[in-house]
């Protein structure tokens, strides 16, 4: 017994050494029903200067794993029976069952130090001890108490709910020493990356009956420290002010209330001397090197001065490019010329990179799925020159052992693997791989998508991980525009692309506008019977409310069917046959009045058009939702009189490219047009005509271009068989931070509308139809806001006729689901 005693004071005073608590002090903890926690002697956290946290003392930490355990040397004994007491609240079972002793073994004072051992490793016990009377095994244990409630006191700068996703205490979780003091260092460390400094953290616990306990995280968050100025010393190829855009630390300023980078933090320091190195390697300087970066606190313990010392070195340019390679089927000379690299070009180290790209694309292209590219680099001093030599060699063979589709918590699997052009068993491919996340990008489900490559169950196999971040695919709309003669145009409507996580596109959509009146059914399968075709089928119901822009209203039911498949990876073509109903309507006594265009009224009547066409897509951008390089037209052609009253060839086109210049920086110019011919001596019918304005030509009115009739009193569009639209847009990098969802750019929209029949002019010669040029510019704001994306459109008109009709601000947003 006097043994026992002592080897427990032993043990309370070497953890009361390790924690730093009073060596003969009780624990100081509130009584069953304390109003408030008291605090508890602790260690402090072992953070950045002035940083400090404490944990509470709690149940004394065992010794290491490998640390000698003070108990009675016994002899080898048989066991006969163990008997576990002490415990409360976990089973008699679950404690044997992690005892490495069971009877019938013979232990001795080795293989009960490995009991104790093995019973604080658990974490579910605050002390442990074995002990042996005769043949039985006395095990007695403390359990350690279950957290029911975490609390933090204190904060503001940081929610409650960022704090509780950096910790790993929760609810229902094991009360441990060495838990809390982690969770103290991680949240010192959160606040510290925010430029709280001096925070402080301290946990106390409330002691419950049952074993419980609350623990409650007391913080003092300290003021913010912020950047008072960032230094540069040896520089002279570039001036301070152009350094400081380069790194990413800033300078405090009473003006940016949403900066998030003008506070201290030491791994952002370390961030920006990286930011340097990159920006001067591709400025041309090749041995560049930062030599040191400090951070000193100003007296008023509030501002940092950081200063970076920099070598800049010499500026070099590409000397020698060789391409060695051991492959039979490559040819060295060959990829030479695919180096996006000439010599003579200042050194860039951005462009080693894309040479590597794009010689591996190339070997890959040429059926080596398994290419290892190493440049070496030998700087000539005295000529300032840098030679390059890439060696290619043959990488081990890999293949894919697994893919793994993680984040996908609505669209299935299959919806996502068939998109793949790898599967498993397959020889891993980079190229196929690039491709694959190009193809799941297309399907504008995720709003992210990336593809990692893991280490497999051998040398020669990888797993592919496809990492996506789902994003809402329902959309449930509206619109709203302002024109100059203080209209409103509203708008609405509900679609759902991947019905159910199918990838199955189903638009049910009812709108009710000042101008449109829609309802229309679709549903499209873009895997037709497992195979890789798209089919659809749609049913609709329009009414176009064109009565103060062209005089009268127009009424279509009917329906489409489609199917298109792929012709290429970047090509597809879809046909489509559409047959309708149309139904012009005109007010017959405003047209016995003469008030409104003779053109408009012999227009009253019905038709029924029977159409068969096709589409052509043609797509060569690097990204088909978010492009920044490259170019896509679509071409499409309808052909009608296969049956029905209406008898016409319908040309149209649409494309762009677009030009990345910087980050944030793009320029894409696009184009659309079309030409309406009629045959059999057949008139394009005003339904069918185009209308142009609004959204589809900014700076002018819904049908504010275009032939009209300027006699009449309400001056009504009758609509043109040509139009060709373009569009120049520049997008402006957003000053304010990324999660505000703020784009803006600059843009000009300029073309023309025109043409009519001749029976048109004829019967009315007030038609003024002169296919002018109509400009227009101005600014477009995009806001990724909560109730969806909104955009705001300011114009300018540039270039007009005499009769369009013109607007200077258009509002449209939807609300996604």
């Amino acid at each position: 017994m006097l043994q026992t005693c002592a080897r427990r004071l032993a043990l309370f005073a070497l953890a009361a050494l390790l924690i730093g608590a009073p060596a003969g002090g009780a624990l100081a903890q509130a009584a069953p029903g304390a109003a408030r926690p008291t605090p508890v002697p602790a260690t402090p956290a072992a953070a950045t200067p002035a940083a400090t946290a404490t944990a509470p003392a709690g149940p004394a930490k065992p010794p290491a794993a490998d640390a000698p355990v003070q108990t009675r040397q016994v002899q080898a004994v048989t066991i006969r029976r163990i008997v576990v007491q002490g415990n409360e609240r976990i089973e008699t079972g679950t404690v044997l069952s992690y005892l490495p002793i069971a009877p019938g073994d013979t232990v001795d004072s080795a293989r009960l130090d490995l009991a104790v051992k093995t019973l604080y490793r658990t974490d579910l016990f605050s002390d442990a001890t074995v002990d042996v009377q005769g043949q039985d095994l006395i095990v007695r244990v403390i359990e350690n108490p279950i957290i029911n409630q975490v609390v933090f006191e204190g904060n503001s700068s940081l929610s409650n709910d960022k704090l509780r996703d950096e910790i790993n205490l929760h609810p229902r979780s094991i009360f441990t020493r060495a838990h809390v003091q982690s969770d103290v260092q991680k949240m010192v460390e959160l606040y510290r990356r925010s430029g709280h400094i001096s925070a402080q953290v301290t946990p106390k616990v409330v002691e419950l009956p049952q074993k419980r306990v609350d623990l409650v995280f007391e913080i003092n968050e300290g003021p913010k420290t912020g950047i008072l100025r960032v230094n540069f010393l040896g520089n002279k190829a570039f001036t301070d002010n152009i350094l400081r855009d380069v790194v990413v630390t800033k300078e405090s300023s009473w003006y940016k209330f949403f900066a998030s980078n003008d506070n201290y933090d030491p791994d952002r320091i370390e961030y920006d001397r990286e930011q340097l190195r990159k920006y001067y390697t591709n400025k041309g300087y090749y041995d560049f090197h930062v030599i040191s970066s400090i951070a000193e606190l100003e007296p008023n313990q509030r501002n940092f001065a950081v200063t970076y010392t920099i070598d800049e070195g010499q500026r070099y340019r590409f000397g020698k490019l060789t391409v060695k390679t051991d492959l039979k089927k490559l040819n060295g000379d060959v990829l030479r010329i695919l180096l996006p690299i000439k010599e003579g070009q200042v050194y860039q180290s951005d462009k080693i990179e894309n040479a590597v790209d794009a010689l591996t694309f190339a070997a890959g292209a040429a059926g080596f799925a398994f290419v290892d590219i190493r440049p070496r680099y030998t700087a000539n001093k005295q000529s300032k020159t840098v030679d390059v030599t890439f060696e290619v060699k043959e990488g081990p063979r890999v293949y894919v052992e697994r893919i793994d589709i993680v984040g996908n918590t609505v669209t299935l699997d299959p919806v996502i693997r068939r998109e793949m052009r790898l599967a498993e068993g397959d020889a891993y491919n980079r190229v196929l791989v690039d491709r694959s996340k190009t193809e799941i990008k297309r399907l504008d489900f995720f709003k992210t998508v990336d593809i990692e490559q893991l280490p497999g169950s051998a040398a020669d196999k990888t797993i592919l991980r496809v990492k996506v971040q789902e994003q809402p695919t329902g959309e449930l709309s509206f619109g709203a525009g302002y024109s100059s003669v203080d209209r409103l145009l509203l708008d609405a409507g509900i679609s759902q692309r991947n019905f159910r996580g199918t990838g199955d596109d189903v638009r049910l959509r009812a709108s009710v506008g000042s101008l449109r009146q829609q309802i229309d059914f679709s549903y499209t399968d873009p895997r037709f019977e497992g195979r890789d075709l798209r089919a659809g089928v749609s049913l609709f119901y329009y009414r176009y409310d064109f009565t103060e822009q062209a005089g009268f209203d127009s009424e279509s039911i009917g329906t489409s069917f489609t199917l298109g498949f792929p012709l290429s990876v970047n090509t597809f073509l879809q046909a489509h046959y559409t047959i309708h109903s149309d139904d012009v309507l005109v007010n017959a006594g405003l047209c016995d009045e003469g008030a409104i265009s003779i053109t408009i009224c012999d227009q009253r009547g019905s038709t029924l058009t029977s159409a068969v066409g096709y589409n052509l897509y043609l797509d060569f951008r690097n990204d088909p939702i978010h492009p920044t390089r490259g170019y896509y037209i679509k071409l499409m052609q309808d052909f009608a009189g296969l049956g029905g009253n209406v008898r016409y060839l319908s040309s149209q086109y649409e494309g762009g490219t677009y030009y990345g210049f910087a980050p944030g920086w793009t320029g894409r110019f696009l184009s659309q047009g079309g030409y309406l011919m009629g045959w059999g001596d057949s008139d394009i019918p005003i339904n069918d005509r185009f209308f142009k304005g609004g959204n589809t030509f900014r700076g002018f009115q819904v049908a504010g271009i275009g032939p009209r009739d300027t006699a009449s009193n309400l001056q009504e569009a009758v609509g043109g068989k040509l139009y060709v639209i373009n569009t120049a847009e520049l997008t402006i990098p957003n000053q304010l931070p990324e999660q505000y969802g703020i784009k803006t750019s600059l843009f000009s929209d300029f073309g023309t509308l025109g043409l009519v029949d001749k029976d048109v002019k004829q019967a009315d010669p007030t038609v003024k139809d002169d296919l002018g040029l109509r400009a227009s510019a101005g600014l477009s704001v995009f806001w990724t806001s909560p109730l969806g994306p909104i955009e705001l459109d300011f114009s300018q008109v540039l270039a007009k006729d005499t009769y369009d009709k013109t607007e200077t601000f258009r509002f449209s947003t939807s609300t996604q689901f």
